[in-house]
């Protein structure tokens, strides 16, 4: 390091309490709001595939998720459509029937108690990437969130109605928080909705990224040491939060309705 230079890590120290302080957060909203926010959000980024894709958030009772009633596309869902299921669909709370592709989230939530949402898309770029044998690339600043921390399945079981899906995808997606599913999609599993909401928004992006890359050249790898440094600091809660906040802020704008938890 050059004399007189201070190290990073007080920079980096004084910002994350900066932006602790400062930055936006989300606590105001509750867990069906922000799961339709995120349904809006992804929908916006052009993550809509029929009434494909799941958005689904851990319960209070043990084995329990919430999830959107089935037949709506994500640019539809409002917080009102969420029902709370049990660890065999069946609903607790809310009237319709829940997507029966959802019983392989409560494989990913028996497997991993740190992981409170999991929302899984077909998006056209991840869509692109997972019909070509390779796993997602972390290798720019804007997708280190992914830096050795995306599992790669490379067999499609079919649809995931069963539990064997259920076994299969939560043991590849093993401690990683998301997930390329070859000819099939993405699945990010966050410690919290507003984690899994910007992994899946960025996973989009970081494919599309990878597929220009791959068409331009060959793709040059992260440092190791940088790599983990830039993915650490990537999934900051109060920066991960405001991101999420600001996505939530342009769907507000055009749909303040979706907030709404009135049946």
């Amino acid at each position: 390091m050059t004399s007189g230079h201070k190290p990073k890590s007080a920079f980096e120290m004084r910002a994350t309490a900066d932006m602790n302080q400062h930055l936006a957060d989300t606590s105001n909203w509750s867990v069906r709001q922000k799961l339709a926010l995120t349904a809006r959000i992804l929908a916006a980024e052009g993550h809509g595939s029929g009434l494909a894709g799941q958005i689904t958030a851990r319960g209070d009772e043990a084995g329990s998720m919430w999830t959107a009633r089935f037949g709506l596309g994500l640019d539809e869902i409002c917080a009102a459509d969420f029902l709370l299921v049990d660890s065999e669909l069946n609903v607790l709370h809310g009237e319709g029937m829940p997507n029966p592709s959802n019983r392989f989230h409560l494989w990913v939530y028996r497997a991993r108690p740190d992981v409170a949402c999991v929302v899984h898309t077909h998006p056209p770029f991840v869509s692109a990437l997972s019909m070509i044998g390779v796993p997602l690339i972390a290798s720019h600043m804007d997708t280190a969130m992914f830096y050795e921390d995306c599992a790669w399945l490379s067999e499609w079981p079919g649809p995931p109605i069963g539990d064997e899906e259920g076994e299969l995808i939560s043991e590849a997606l093993g401690d990683k928080r998301s997930i390329l599913l070859a000819h099939h999609g993405q699945l990010s599993a966050g410690e919290t909705i507003e984690q899994a909401a910007v992994l899946a928004f960025h996973f989009e992006r970081a494919a599309k990224m990878q597929l220009d890359a791959m068409a331009a050249g060959e793709i040059k790898p992260l440092p190791t040491t940088q790599g983990r440094h830039a993915h650490d600091y990537r999934l900051k809660t109060a920066p991960l939060n405001a991101t999420f906040h600001y996505y939530a802020r342009q769907v507000l704008a055009r749909s303040p309705e979706c907030l709404n938890e009135d049946g």
